[in-house]
């Protein structure tokens, strides 16, 4: 079954680009030829320091990845700056951190409905077009919280769990007509996610760590572009995280 070759200047958009990662993969993505929409929910001269740092044509967006009606509207925004996406990488999440039994339910939701249901609503508003094409590339970012067991995490595990799901059954449902889903688990990296860790937490991940040292989102970020070339890989999971999803 033929499907089409990759575009020459790919339209991608990275969710959560005025974050330390984010930004770091719209940088690999415009180096790889895409022009690069950068996405952010609060924070927009973060990301316009991002576009800055651009060579190819890019816009910045914002809005909030929870809400179906606020990700129609930036898929318009982009379309009309940039056109349709052909690159859909699913970076925009949240952490609320807390053991279950104590957490306000309500926080528990907010991170299920950013990290989960906002991958859910970024990747069916992109599809329409990959699928016509036939061609497109879904990225979604998790985490090894979704492969192993984090105490006070159940929130954020079971989002990054549930996207890794989704991730294969997407891959499933898209393989035919050339659009591949794949996830990307970053280990620990230092960012503005993490910084603000207590200094024990940290320490311990680092020590169970087989390469005993944290990731930089350079190092991480650089395995996006095999993503966006191999046309015969989907519906799969790669850890960049010096090993810790295997301990």
């Amino acid at each position: 079954m033929k499907t089409s070759t990759r575009p020459e200047s790919p339209v991608a958009l990275v969710t959560g680009a005025s974050g330390d990662f984010g930004r770091e993969l719209a940088v690999q993505l415009d180096a790889l030829g895409c022009r690069v929409a950068v996405h952010y929910n609060r924070s927009k001269e973060p990301a316009e320091e991002v576009a800055a740092l651009l060579h190819n044509d890019s816009c910045v967006v914002g809005g909030d990845v929870a809400s179906w009606e606020a990700v129609q509207d930036l898929y318009e925004q982009v379309r009309a700056a940039l056109g349709p996406l052909d690159v859909l990488v699913n970076n925009g999440a949240i952490r609320r951190d807390s053991l279950m039994a104590m957490q306000d339910p309500a926080e528990w939701k907010s991170v299920i409905d950013t990290n989960l249901v906002g991958t859910f609503h970024t990747s069916r508003v992109a599809l329409p077009h990959m699928l016509k094409q036939r061609w497109g590339r879904i990225i979604n970012i998790v985490s090894p919280s979704g492969l192993i067991a984090t105490a006070g995490q159940t929130a954020y595990s079971a989002s990054k769990a549930g996207v890794i799901g989704m991730t294969r059954t997407l891959a499933a449902e898209c393989g035919k007509r050339g659009v591949t889903v794949n996830a990307l688990s970053p280990g620990f990296m230092i960012t503005g996610m993490t910084h603000n860790l207590p200094e024990n937490v940290k320490a311990g991940i680092r020590d169970k760590t087989p390469i005993p040292r944290f990731g930089t989102t350079q190092e991480v970020a650089q395995g996006i572009g095999f993503f966006l070339d191999n046309d015969f890989m989907t519906g799969q999971v790669i850890s960049i995280d010096g090993g810790v999803s295997i301990t």
